[in-house]
């Protein structure tokens, strides 16, 4: 140990001193010199600092050396983890939203670590299209003439308006005029694209003639957009699709619509509320339907567009299509999930996000009741514990006004300050080594087990709860 005189604290040992230590050189190995002696130069500065307020302050090498190893192993852990989602939210935007099957992680690893026929025809040799690894996938899906694909579902809406639409008025209702996410609002995608909002109706009612009397020579499109984040109730009116497709083709404009969420399958047959499909909706007559790959499709982020061949292709020939695609990964993951709707009978066991959404109740509460004990044996006699029914929600503006019956746990302090205690408790759940992120209900920290699919690891890790 040394123990330098104020005067003397630059007889703290050199970096290139401490580089010749085994213990470092084991460092250099893992993290790369250039980290490494970064590390050490920082540290180094502390505690020089340290020194001139502290006279009486000794340097500890072995000490010094197992902070550097224990700060490098922070710096650098990777700040992308996996997380247990017990929100109750299962489609989270900011965890991720839809968990993919194993088939399409597979698919991936495979895009990811082999060249690939991306772009290239293995027919004919020649250049080929990279939209056609799911294109034909998604006309046998729903029932379209051509698909297209693009990063996300707001990609698709702009790539969309500003092919049909640039220059041009498109009609959309007042009611309709929705923001997401992210700020992401119609009007701005719109202005954005290069189109005139054409406001009609009212924000509660917008009728057939509404539309009608706002068409003219300027007309790009009569657009619809599905509330697939919110509902309007009481004194409402809206046009149905198949009228608006027909006063669309009248008027030689598309017509687009907007489904926002997007479902391949009726969830109806699965016991949940009824989501428009694209088949249905471009069975009433729609020319063009936008929608997301990555919420209960249950796939990777993606905008998928399909509908009539001449538009669909004019939308391809966009220069702006070339910014706005996707790549290998998210072609390959896109594949393999949309081939599982191929088998609607495997789809629940087969798709997490169908698999989450239709989980019993029973199977949850029966969970609830096995892990309610291993978490009051992880924190203690000082924090309440008990199973609570929950609600979830499907969540990433799909179904907002439904809800699922679930089963959670909720860990509260039994004091008065039940906000400031629920804070910290919220916090050191996401502190283990696998972060549990959960909701502050009432005072306490509720863990809903909907989509708790790996209880084990869960379990396993409660013994590095610290509160």
């Amino acid at each position: 140990m040394l123990n330098p005189a104020p005067a003397a604290r630059r007889a703290l040992p050199s970096v290139d001193k401490l580089l010749n230590q085994s213990d470092v050189a084991d460092l250099v190995s893992r993290f790369g010199r250039p980290l490494v002696v970064e590390m050490i130069r920082a540290l180094l500065d502390q505690e020089r600092a340290k020194f001139d307020q502290d006279r009486a302050s000794c340097f500890d090498e072995a000490l010094f050396v197992s902070r550097c190893a224990t700060t490098l192993a922070r710096e650098t852990a990777r700040s992308l983890k996996p997380v247990f989602n017990l929100t109750g939210t299962v489609l989270h935007t900011n965890l991720g939203r839809a968990v993919m099957p194993q088939i399409a992680a597979d698919a991936v690893m495979q895009a990811m670590t082999r060249p690939v026929n991306l772009e290239f025809d293995l027919d004919g040799g020649t250049r080929g299209e990279r939209d056609s690894h799911i294109e034909r996938w998604l006309i046998k899906l729903t029932g379209a003439e051509a698909a297209a694909v693009v990063n996300n579902n707001a990609a698709a809406v702009y790539l969309v308006l500003n092919t049909l639409g640039l220059k041009k008025d498109v009609l959309v209702s007042r009611g309709e005029l929705i923001e997401i996410g992210g700020a992401f609002r119609i009007p701005d995608i719109m202005s954005r694209a290069g189109c005139k909002l054409r406001e009609v109706g009212t924000t509660n009612r917008t009728h057939l003639k509404d539309y009608a009397e706002a068409l003219g020579p300027r007309t790009g499109a009569i657009m619809k957009v599905h509330a697939s984040n919110y509902s309007i109730q009481g004194f409402t009116a809206a046009v149905a699709e198949p009228d608006l497709a027909k006063l669309a083709r009248e008027r030689g404009v598309p017509f687009i619509v907007d489904l926002g969420s997007g479902m391949l399958v009726d969830l109806q047959e699965y016991g949940l509320p009824h989501e428009p499909t694209p088949r249905e909706t471009l069975a009433h007559g729609a020319d063009i339907v936008t929608f997301s790959g990555d919420k209960l499709l249950g796939g990777p982020q993606a905008g998928l567009i399909v509908g009539r061949q001449e538009l669909i292709q004019r939308v391809k020939k966009n220069p702006m299509k070339r910014a706005l695609r996707v790549d290998k990964m998210t072609l390959a993951a896109l594949e393999a999930v949309l081939q599982l709707y191929s088998n609607p009978a495997r789809l629940k066991e087969e798709l997490p996000t169908l698999r989450a959404l239709t989980r019993p109740l029973r199977d949850i509460e029966e969970q609830a009741a096995r892990v309610m004990g291993r978490i009051a044996s992880a924190i203690g006699p000082a924090l309440g514990v008990q199973v609570i029914a929950c609600a979830s929600q499907i969540g990433s503006g799909s179904l907002p006004v439904d809800s699922l019956p679930s089963a959670g746990i909720a860990v509260e302090h039994p004091g008065k300050a039940k906000g400031s205690q629920a804070q910290r408790i919220a916090g050191a759940f996401r502190a283990l080594p696998c972060p549990v992120i959960g909701r502050i209900k009432d005072g306490a920290f509720v863990m809903d087990l909907r989509c708790l699919d790996d209880e084990a690891a869960f379990v396993v890790q409660l013994a590095q709860l610290k509160l």
